[in-house]
């Protein structure tokens, strides 16, 4: 019988094991890492500056899984139009740190803030936010709205919370929840990472790292406290703000976006009657990276609209 108990606890401590033997996030791993890194009250945050110094400024606030590489296409085409473009790692993803505890709208907006006063960034602000990195950006600019120009979201989060299937339970669920994450997680990101190995992309090999991504420690976990956190919030009173403030704002969405359904989009609408939906026809969840050409677009025009 004690074999059936150690077969259990086997079961149960291996997850737990494989996360404590993947790589950390440390100076030798940030070796070759482009652009720059900064001290910041939570910790290092990666992040990097693209195009004229003395152009508009846009920030770019990426989502959940995928660091900030996923803004590869779109900050082309962005100093191409003049801006200044600034692209950082939230903490648990690419080269920032991975701080343990709660990622909840205090934590990503005590980063940004953090780094906005280290960089000297002060208003006229075209915020982009991409999936969570769009639920971010809301609650930023709303909690700030004197400072932005303009808010453009693609395939924001923020409109649902996540209830069906594992992720569901894991994100309403502390410990097994964890658990489950670490166990199962990794198999299902790569399950949807090879779905789409085939998609074209402005960001040459993304795919591949993307899926990096599940070999350095921390990263798993800061899934899940986001999970718990950030995408768990209420942020129908920040758009709300939005409208009330006269933040122009542009919402792209990708009509076969199997992440963050089309119906997102009416819920928006109702919270701000003033935001600008956009839908981009055969664009999943990746259309950051998929469909570059046709977001860069929609944000021209979006930017001449509110100039």
């Amino acid at each position: 019988m004690i074999w059936v108990y150690l077969i259990i606890a086997g079961l149960i401590a291996s997850p737990l094991i494989v996360e404590a033997t993947r790589k950390p996030m440390n100076d030798a791993a940030r070796a070759n890492a482009p652009g720059e890194f900064a001290t910041l009250s939570q910790g290092v945050t990666h992040y990097q500056w693209s195009g004229p110094a003395e152009g508009p400024i846009a920030l770019c606030i990426h989502g959940l899984t995928t660091p900030s590489f996923v803004w590869g296409g779109i900050t082309k085409g962005l100093v191409l139009m003049g801006y200044r473009v600034l692209t950082y790692d939230l903490y648990g993803r690419g080269f920032s740190d991975r701080p343990r505890g709660k990622q909840d709208r205090a934590f990503f907006l005590q980063q940004l803030g953090d780094l906005l006063e280290d960089q000297r960034v002060e208003d006229n602000i075209t915020v982009i936010g991409y999936s969570m990195g769009g639920a971010i950006a809301s609650i930023f600019a709303a909690s700030q709205p004197h400072r932005i120009s303009r808010l453009i979201l693609l395939a924001p989060a923020g409109m649902s919370n996540i209830r069906k299937g594992l992720i569901g339970f894991a994100a309403r669920t502390p410990i097994l929840g964890t658990w489950l994450m670490l166990e199962f997680y990794p198999t299902l990101l790569r399950k949807g990472l090879k779905a789409e190995k085939d998609q074209p992309s402005s960001v040459a090999g993304i795919n591949a790292m993307q899926d990096a991504e599940l070999n350095w420690r921390g990263f798993v976990p800061s899934v899940h406290a986001s999970l718990r956190g950030m995408l768990a919030e209420d942020l129908q009173p920040d758009h709300q703000i939005l409208r009330n403030e006269n933040v122009p704002v542009l919402a792209i969405w990708g009509r076969e976006d199997d992440v963050i359904p089309l119906s997102s989009a009416e819920t928006l609408a109702g919270w701000n009657p003033d935001v600008q939906n956009q839908v981009i026809d055969g664009a999943g969840h990746g259309l950051t990276y998929s469909h570059t050409v046709d977001v860069l677009e929609h944000i021209n025009v979006f930017a001449h609209q509110s100039a």
